[in-house]
């Protein structure tokens, strides 16, 4: 059986007709076995994917064909063939949900004005350099952040991309505005919006880590700055980058050490609850007992 691989990507660049890429990636993907979720917009693409290696390697050729397309990073990481049920590929007026599209001005280079991207050895060195004074700040939905974090990160009250633009318009973060400030999230491109929010509010030393969480733990796995496990947006739910993961989640319930997601059984909620092998056994454990109407943002793919 071939390997099976999971393929993170996005690409920013003006896109005119956006149905007609929506047809061209529909029928290429359908053509290799593809299966997963990709957004399309008239700001570019923003994908997650999964299938046989090969069948990706074709994929990722045919892709970078289309011009403004030759650029992206695709982000590999090991699958099992069973991540995604279906394929899905749509057109949005976002490729990430922050509820506003004139936030942010796409040319051919990419997004105008965000924050100065970091390869992860620049990350370390900024931090070696300016110490303390560094500040990283989790741009991911504050339940990513359970089981996996950059060491003393500020992590936003956040349940969904959308609470970002008025979390950062509340002031309560002007406190950083002189302090070097690196944004960081799954694969980058929430990223690549909220550092623009972040300069836009008034903060002068904004950065955001190139290629996201993901390459910077191929890069330094468990050795470097960051702790925990990667929460996906997939069935596996969670990815260490070594066999030395620590596991800083804690069980609702016991507080145990977990890094395993649960989906809440009220058919009304989406959120969900973290919760060690022990207390996931009993059927009232996985009862919803959050306030309000909390949705998980189902179509987040990095």
């Amino acid at each position: 059986m071939e390997p099976q691989k999971v393929l993170l990507y996005y690409g920013f660049t003006p896109i005119e007709d956006t149905a007609a890429l929506r047809l061209w990636q529909l029928t290429l993907c359908e053509s290799l076995g593809i299966k997963g979720r990709i957004l399309i917009s008239r700001h570019g693409i923003n994908g997650t994917v999964g299938a046989d290696m090969e069948s990706l390697k074709k994929y990722v050729a045919r892709t970078k064909k289309y011009p403004g397309f030759k650029k992206i990073d695709f982000k590999w990481s090991e699958g099992t063939g069973n991540e995604f049920p279906r394929l899905a590929v749509r057109v949005k007026d976002e490729l990430v949900a922050f509820g506003d599209p004139s936030v942010i001005k796409v040319d051919e280079s990419g997004v105008v004005g965000g924050g100065k991207h970091l390869k992860p050895y620049d990350v370390q060195k900024l931090v070696e350099e300016r110490g303390d004074e560094v500040v990283f700040f989790d741009g991911r939905n504050a339940f990513e952040a359970k089981i996996g974090k950059f060491k003393n990160a500020v992590i936003p009250d956040v349940t969904t991309s959308r609470d970002f633009v008025e979390e950062i318009k509340s002031g309560k973060y002007d406190h950083l505005k002189d302090k070097p400030v690196v944004t960081y999230c799954t694969g980058g491109i929430r990223c690549e919006i909220l550092s623009v929010v972040m300069k836009n509010r008034g903060f002068k030393e904004v950065y955001q880590i190139d290629g996201g969480i993901v390459k910077y733990g191929e890069k330094f796995a468990d050795d470097g700055l960051w702790e925990g496990s990667l929460y996906t947006f997939d069935s596996r739910m969670a990815i260490d980058f070594s066999s030395k993961t620590k596991v800083i989640g804690e069980c609702e319930r016991c507080s145990a050490a977990t890094k395993t997601f649960f989906n809440c059984a009220t058919a009304s909620c989406h959120e969900l609850i973290l919760l060690c092998a022990d207390c996931s056994k009993l059927d009232s454990n996985l009862s919803c007992v959050h306030t309000g109407a909390n949705k998980r943002d189902a179509e987040m793919v990095g």
